[in-house]
């Protein structure tokens, strides 16, 4: 078990025997990873209308609400079951704003698409960085046709790829994330990646000879 494994489940221990303390930061230690969760997500419609932080604070309302009976049963990891009651919010906050009609059980489900700005800054991080004048203009061209082709991926995909490339979530948290296996993960990302490829005629990761 790595030490910072063996940390969380340290405060988890100590939690679950009433420390207040411990249960504090549990709820806080992950604050501004979910914040940059939603930020990510976010629809830009609401950006002017809806700060992160406020989805983040009613997520974790109802985090300090429901967990006596996560500590009882431990469903999921920590940060992936905190990312699901802040995910929930989002959608709930998105709905609100845009007056959407769907059903919630349904919308649950459902990731909201990705901003474009999202789609850009994801598409930058699957390109190998450039280092001379020449290489960095040809890394901008490839971010641009990464973008592009991020759009022709199926939802599955492209969702792996936003989750451990931009959301920088471990395998084991995007496991518990998608309701699958570490392995199933792995096989997927991989997928993910020679799909972008053939899109590309190359992979994005490496560099121009």
């Amino acid at each position: 078990m790595a030490p910072e494994d063996a940390d969380a489940e340290e405060l988890l221990a100590r939690a679950s025997h009433g420390d207040a303390a411990a249960q504090q930061e549990l709820l806080g230690q992950h604050g501004e990873r979910l914040r940059k969760m939603v930020a990510a997500r976010l629809d830009r419609r609401l950006a002017a209308r809806i700060d992160p932080s406020d989805v983040v604070q009613e997520a974790l309302l109802d985090a300090s609400r429901l967990l006596p009976a996560y500590l009882r049963e431990r469903p999921l990891p920590f940060y992936p079951w905190l990312r699901r009651l802040t995910w929930k919010r989002l959608v709930k906050f998105q709905q609100r704003h845009l007056a959407q009609k769907r059903s919630v059980t349904r919308e649950e489900q459902q990731m909201p698409l990705l901003p474009e700005e999202s789609a850009l800054e994801l598409a930058g991080r699957l390109v190998a960085p450039g280092t001379s004048p020449s290489n960095h203009a040809l890394r901008e061209e490839l971010r641009d046709r990464v973008q592009t082709a991020l759009t022709q991926l199926p939802e599955p995909y492209r969702e792996v790829l936003v989750l451990r490339f931009l959301e920088e979530l471990s395998t084991s948290e995007m496991a518990a994330v998608l309701g699958t296996s570490e392995a199933a993960v792995k096989t997927r990302q991989t997928r993910a990646l020679e799909r972008l490829g053939r899109l590309l005629g190359r992979d994005p990761r490496e560099n121009e000879p």
